[in-house]
Parts: structure tokens; sequence; C-alpha cells
């Protein structure tokens, strides 16, 4: 039997039919890494609009709350200095401009969580109720300081038998304790944990959505690596048959994705489409990487910045629009000594609570030490000792109580405003100098830096 006879079919394939499988695998190939770049690419685009959504809600939480931190402020300077313009900024953010009842609106129509809405719409309905307190406070400084013209609808407000005798002066007293005393302030804490809750919830929303669409993400990017290496070894036995050809670029890709880089361009039309996709995931990954950066800046204890987040934030603020409150805790080494350090690190939690509480949400709180804290009091102009005086009395007031079975402590400030020095160490030192003074009163103070402490320091 002649060789030829014994050749059949079926004992091998012809190289015309392996060129041809090839050719064929090939085209499966790269219709593969097409479809999974152009699903990496919906799938970054999903992301990305998430976030964006998440950032708009986001943004809504807090407008509330800064419309009504911005409420606050202006009736509190109101009742403080009876400034009619204060007044009239408190009516076009109440029944103008209505910050607030966009925000819920926002939320409403961006978010399926009832429970994100039920949270902001409750922040919403005890910041309108928190508005009664204010008419009543405004309607005292009103007749105090004989103001005949006035935008708000104070006509419904009725003093009473006891308030309408005081005098004009002690009208303006009660007006600035009502809007000072702890009730007014515990109200405002219930506006601020509702809207917590609402951007918890929007926050746990975002993170499973992300989770799930990172999920996908590194499966097919999994799955992207693998089709990667199958088209190396695909493309290596084509090279070889084809003179090599397009070896390069995909060896460079392998390299870089080892190395964990970015890839550089080059190669086929669908090999720079999936490169692409690549460098875009792969930019999406890094800022993942970023909000790790969190932890890095802020205190575990309290939650509040660390001293590396506050030495990071002080490139970024205009000093010369800033009060630096310095706040040292009185007898802390004793509170430890006596109650444990378990209750002395509840201690600087209440009291990280408290200044979060009785502070805007523009301000930066930072523990630069053990029982050291540091307040930037940002957009504020000088001669605000008055309100920040009223600040101050009532954390002490907070600390003093027990009725939380924590000991009773007190905090000694010292105060300085930006303008008092162009260096950030002078700044400092300046308050430390305060706080000292305060120290030396009897504790439980606050000082205001002034020139004639350093001949004391």
């Amino acid at each position: 039997m002649s060789i030829k006879s014994k050749l059949k079919p079926k004992d091998g394939v012809s190289l015309r039919t392996i060129h041809l499988l090839l050719v064929i695998g090939a085209f499966v190939l790269s219709g593969l890494m097409l479809f999974s770049a152009t699903y990496l690419s919906i799938s970054f685009k999903n992301l990305t609009e998430n976030s964006q959504k998440y950032f708009e809600l986001k943004n809504a939480c807090l407008e509330l709350n800064d419309a009504s931190d911005y409420m606050t402020e202006r009736v509190q300077r109101f009742a403080v200095t009876g400034n009619k313009q204060c007044l009239q900024e408190y009516y076009n953010e109440a029944f103008l401009i209505k910050h607030r009842d966009e925000a819920v609106e926002t939320l409403s129509k961006g978010t399926e969580s009832t429970e994100a809405l039920e949270s902001l719409e409750n922040a919403m309905n005890v910041s309108k109720q928190l508005m009664n307190r204010e008419y009543y406070a405004i309607k005292l400084v009103v007749e105090a300081n004989n103001i005949e013209e006035y935008p708000l609808p104070l006509d419904d407000v009725e003093l009473s038998e006891r308030d309408a005798a005081l005098s004009a002066e002690e009208k303006r007293n009660r007006a600035i304790d009502i809007v000072f005393d702890n009730d007014y302030y515990s109200q405002k804490a219930l506006i601020h944990d509702s809207m917590h809750e609402s951007l918890n919830e929007l926050e746990r929303l975002v993170n499973e959505s992300e989770k799930k669409a990172l999920n996908n993400m590194r499966g097919m990017l999994t799955f992207l690596s693998v089709m990667i290496i199958i088209t190396t070894v695909a493309v290596f036995f084509l090279v070889w048959l084809a003179s090599r050809l397009g070896i390069n670029p995909i060896i460079k890709a392998v390299d870089k994705i080892k190395s964990g880089n970015k890839i550089p361009e080059g190669g086929t039309t669908e090999f720079r489409y999936l490169v692409r996709a690549y460098n875009q995931m792969y930019d999406m990954y890094k800022k993942s990487l970023e909000k790790l950066d969190f932890k890095a800046s802020h205190d575990e204890l309290t939650g509040v910045y660390n001293r590396t987040g506050y030495e990071s934030l002080l490139s970024s603020i205009d000093f010369s629009s800033t009060y630096m409150l310095l706040f040292d805790v009185d007898n802390f080494k004793e509170i430890n000594d006596t109650y444990g350090h378990e209750t002395g690190d509840k201690v600087l939690q209440k009291l990280a609570r408290t200044l979060k509480n009785y502070f805007r949400e523009d301000d930066f709180i930072c523990r630069i030490g053990g029982d050291e804290f540091i307040v930037l009091m940002l957009h504020t102009p000088e001669k605000q000792q008055e309100l920040i005086a009223k600040k101050i009395n009532s954390i002490n007031e907070k600390l003093k109580k027990t009725d939380d079975g924590l000991p009773s402590t007190s905090l000694s400030v010292g105060i300085v405003h930006g303008s008092e020095g162009e260096e950030l160490d002078e700044l400092f030192k300046k308050t430390d100098v305060a706080m000292y003074e305060s120290k030396r009163n009897g504790k439980g103070k606050y000082t205001f830096y002034s020139t004639n402490l350093n001949s004391k320091a």
C-alpha cells in the first residue's frame, strides 16, 4: 500500500484548515475583546452616572443643612445685633430662595429610597418647627427696637404677657436666650442627625451599587486579562505565519498589566479600543483608592481631622477671614487616672460630638493632640467675639452635665483671628498663649488673644 493511500482525511488536518481555524480564531478573539471593552465602557459609564447621581443627592441633603445653618446664623445675628439686613436675608432664604424645599424635591425625584427621603423630610419638619422659636425671638427684637416694617409674617406671633411686659433690653436678652439655649441647639442637633441619616442611607445604596459594579468589572477584567494572554499566544503563532505582525504592542500591554500601570496606546484598532477601556477602568480604580486617604487624615477615635489632616488643610484656608480656636480639656489627666482611659476616650468622643453640633458644617474640627482640639471657623469676619463666646459657654454647659454617665469636665479656650498674624506658626502660638491665660484664670474659660498677653506669657 502506497504512502498516499495511507494518508486519509481523518489522519490529520491540512495547513489550509489550520490557517482557516487560526483566522477564525483570531476573529473570534477580536470579537470577544471588543465585547469585553464595550461592556467595560458601559459599566464604567453606569458607575460614573451613579456616582454623579449620588453627588447630586448628597448636595441636596447638604443644601438643606446649610440653609438651616444659614437661617440660624441670620436669626442669631439679628438677635444679637438687631441688624435689619440679617432679618431680610432670613426672610429671603425662608420664603423666596427656599433651598430646603428644593433639596427635598430633588431627593424625592432622584432616589427610590424611602428611608433617605423620610430622614430628609424629618430634618425639614424639625427645621420648620425651629422657625416658630425663631419667629418668636424675632418678634421680641422687632418690638424692642421699634421696627415698624418687617418682611416676616409676624402679625400672627403673640408674645406671652410676661414677655410683652419686659423692657426693650430685657426683650433683646430674652430673644438671645431663645436662639442660643440648649433646647434650640437640641433641635439643631435633630436636624443634623436626620440629615446624616439620609446621607448614610444614600451612601449605603451607592456603595452597594458600586460594589456590584466593581465586582462585575473585576470579573470582566479577569476575563479581559485571560483574553489578552490567549491573544498573545495566538498572535505569536500568527506572527510566525505572517512575519511576527503586531506582537510588540501586546507584550508591552501584558508587562504593564503585570506591573500595575496604564497601557500605552498602540497596535490595531481593536486593541487601541481595548486599551482605552482598560485605562478608563484603571483611572476609576485609582480614584476608588483615594477614598482610603480619609482614614489617613481623620482621627479614628473621634472621627474629626487628625494632625495630618489639619496640616493638609492649612494650605487651602484663607486665614484673613478665619478664627482659630484652641481647646484644651481641663483636668483630663485626672479623669484618666480616676475613671480609666476608656472613660477618657468617651469624654473625647463626647467633646467631638458637641463641637460638631455647635459649629457649622463649613468649619474644620481637628484633634491635634491627646486632649487638644482646634476649630477653624471659616469665612468669619472679625468682631464675632460675642457669637463665639455664646458657643463656648453652651459647649462648656453641655460638657458639665453628667446625665450620660460621664464625668463633668470643661474646656479652656484660646482664640485668635487670622488677621492677627501672617505666619501660621505665629497664629498657633497666639492661640496657645490665650489658652494658657484661660487656664490661669480658673479653667473653663475662654480668652481672645490681645497684644498685652505677650507680656504675661
